[in-house]
């Protein structure tokens, strides 16, 4: 008698599964991925990543490197969605190479506004904040490290489950487990922040009105604040729809997709280019 689980999923009608050595029985995505989303994805990365190398060098920002690099894996992550569109939406390898690299490339935004955090209390004073930037930057890294290493584990793990037709629920379990730990230890990050930024509203107000070199612009504040928001966003919708399980309705829908994961990084990336922290974060 067979151990492995009744087959279930989406098959799609109009892409027969080409039964290759590689190749699920079912799509794990879902759906079949839009050709769409994914060119849009990998031409908008691109262009920001374009624009944020040149800042980077522009303004001597190394300390920003890890939002170049995130926004590199997001086009590499995009282009794997593109085969998955075009060539073949059954793939193994396409799915968890797009799912590591659109669920990691994140963390190096995260890592970004971690350390604009940590530049922000050195310009404007370590008197607004409890936790020394270093620490800041330590913790929360740390954290993000550990719970997207049990992210990608999870998502292999999906993988090898579907494709063996194996019962995928302990797999999607720990990778639920990362997510949570992520959202949890972002939450925390964003009580900080916020500590930081009522305590020193009044300096940066001065600051900025007298053009003294530690004034930082509100606008870039706010960008800097809907930014953090969008990558928080993203982080909770994976939350959500790992919860709900591998075949949820968040999951099998793409709009969500699209809507949660796609957009709020590209606005976040995009915020950074605006107002990027060379150029709005004076010098010393």
């Amino acid at each position: 008698m067979s151990s492995k689980a009744p087959l279930a999923g989406w098959v799609d009608p109009n892409f027969p599964n080409p039964n290759g050595p590689a190749d699920a029985p079912i799509i794990i995505y879902g759906y079949t991925p839009s050709l769409a989303v994914a060119l849009l994805g990998v031409i908008l990365f691109s262009i920001s990543a374009i624009l944020h190398a040149f800042q980077l060098f522009r303004y001597r920002t190394w300390w920003f490197t890890p939002v170049l690099v995130g926004t590199v894996m997001e086009i590499v992550g995009y282009v794997f969605r593109i085969l998955s569109a075009k060539i073949d939406p059954y793939h193994v390898i396409y799915f968890v190479v797009q799912y590591f690299f659109i669920v990691v490339a994140p963390v190096f935004f995260s890592a970004g506004i971690y350390t604009i955090l940590s530049v922000l209390i050195n310009r404007l004073g370590h008197q607004f904040t409890p936790v020394s930037p270093r620490l800041i930057l330590l913790i929360f890294i740390i954290s993000d490290v550990v719970s997207t290493g049990v992210q990608i584990a999870g998502a292999a793990l999906i993988g090898k489950a579907e494709s063996n037709r194996q019962d995928p629920t302990t797999p999607n379990n720990i990778l639920l487990a990362g997510l949570a730990f992520q959202v949890f230890t972002f939450f925390i990050f964003l009580i900080l922040t916020s500590i930081f930024l009522w305590k020193s509203r009044h300096a940066t107000g001065v600051r900025e009105k007298h053009n003294s070199p530690r004034g930082v612009k509100k606008s870039f504040l706010v960008a800097f604040v809907v930014a953090t928001l969008a990558v928080y966003l993203r982080t909770c919708f994976r939350l959500a729809e790992t919860a709900q399980g591998l075949y949820g309705y968040l999951s099998v829908h793409e709009t969500f997709f699209g809507c949660l994961e796609f957009a709020p990084i590209v606005v976040a990336v995009v915020l950074l280019n605006i107002w990027h922290p060379g150029r709005c974060i004076p010098q010393y």
